[in-house]
């Protein structure tokens, strides 16, 4: 009895101590083991307070809950994305480096000799792009091992794990590729030609994996623009390759190639980004976001900046100074898309809203079950109670 006695005070003093500090684990069920568990929780409030704060919270947002649109208690549903400011960079500079490299391939097989620099040339963008699109993934992850346990499975329906893989086979044929870029024949010139080609081949989806990675959340924007995104990824990387490449002197035959490279890129883009608000349009509370806040504000400068470098592009004349500026306004235009499209989407995470609204216009999970259009609330008005006699 005493042994008893003295083991329910033992439990009941661990289970002060699991409250003071905040982890809520059971030794029971669950051991702090691991590279995080002496990690110390500071500030943790406690649990009763806290859940008294919850309940009025929950109680306030019920008061103004709007009663066409019911949500859960006015909160939202699915929680914020953690990427940091890294992951929207790392879209940029990966669909700039997929497109670089298509372009070099393209160059080789329909130019041969007479893109020789230009090839040498995306060939190293598509081997230095890769290096920093690994190197933002891995700042968002925190540890290098975490982006190589990406590599331990093999798995075609996902996108993160088809990405992980290309950005790797894509690096490093690249790199294989950029520094046999000065060998001709031989073979080491015949595996350069190789490993190009396998980056050509990896360029469009590696520029357009991560806008399919981000349709496969959700997130309401994310997921209610699905269908156009993965092209405004690929088109913005096109005209933002172009740009940057037609920023290096070379021949006129590789500047034309260029023009028309950037040229389809920015129109496409533009097209692209007409397509995906006609898509987000479909649910007001979807499109609200794209349209509102600090996403939106970046997306509307996004537009301008990509329709005045292509303006300013097909101007007539060929001075330097109006190709640093369109390549520079182009530039421009597919870094802010992509952080428009971020901002957006974390905007839309949080509203209670845009998650219940978009399932209840038929669209999101609905539309993919082919219950396309308004569901029909089959909720009845009453519960009737059994009488017991």
């Amino acid at each position: 009895m005493r042994e008893d006695s003295e083991q329910g005070k033992s439990t009941l003093l661990e289970r002060m101590e699991r409250t003071g500090d905040g982890r809520n684990i059971e030794p029971a069920l669950g051991l702090l083991e691991g590279e995080g568990a002496q990690q110390r929780v500071r500030g943790a409030p406690e649990p009763r307070r806290e859940r008294r704060k919850t309940e009025h919270a929950i109680a306030s947002r019920a008061e103004t809950a709007d009663p066409l649109h019911p949500s859960y208690y006015g909160l939202p549903v699915i929680k914020e994305t953690v990427w940091i400011w890294t992951i929207p960079l790392y879209f940029h500079v990966g669909g700039l480096a997929g497109a670089a490299s298509v372009l070099g391939v393209s160059a080789e097989l329909a130019g041969g000799r007479r893109f020789r620099r230009l090839r040498a040339r995306t060939r190293w963008t598509g081997a230095v792009g890769d290096a920093v699109s690994a190197v933002l993934l891995i700042t968002d992850l925190g540890r290098p091992e975490r982006f190589l346990n990406m590599m331990r499975v093999f798995r075609p329906s996902s996108p993160m794990s088809m990405g992980s893989w290309v950005l790797s086979v894509s690096g490093a044929a690249n790199g294989l590729a950029a520094v046999t870029s000065g060998f001709e024949g031989g073979v080491l010139g015949r595996s350069g030609d190789a490993a190009s080609v396998v980056g050509g081949v990896l360029g469009l989806p590696l520029a357009g994996y991560t806008a399919v990675l981000l349709a496969n959340t959700a997130v309401p924007v994310w997921q209610g623009t699905r269908f156009g995104l993965p092209l405004l990824f690929m088109s913005a990387g096109v005209a933002s390759a172009a740009s940057l490449l037609s920023l290096l002197p070379g021949t006129r035959a590789e500047g034309r190639a260029l023009h028309l490279y950037g040229t389809v890129g920015s129109a496409a883009a533009l097209a692209a980004t007409y397509a995906v608000e006609r898509e987000a349009a479909r649910s007001e509370s979807v499109s609200k976001h794209l349209h509102a806040g600090v996403g939106g504000a970046l997306w509307r400068a996004a537009k301008a900046c990509t329709a005045a470098g292509l303006a300013l592009s097909l101007l007539p004349g060929r001075t330097r100074a109006k190709r640093v500026a369109a390549s520079v306004l182009t530039q421009l235009g597919s870094l802010g898309m992509r952080y428009g499209i971020f901002y957006a989407g974390k905007a839309s995470a949080r509203d209670p809203q845009a998650t219940f609204r978009a399932q209840r216009e038929g669209l999101g999970a609905a539309e993919v079950q082919g219950q396309v259009g308004p569901r029909p609330d089959l909720r009845p008005d009453r519960f009737p109670l059994p009488v017991v006699r």
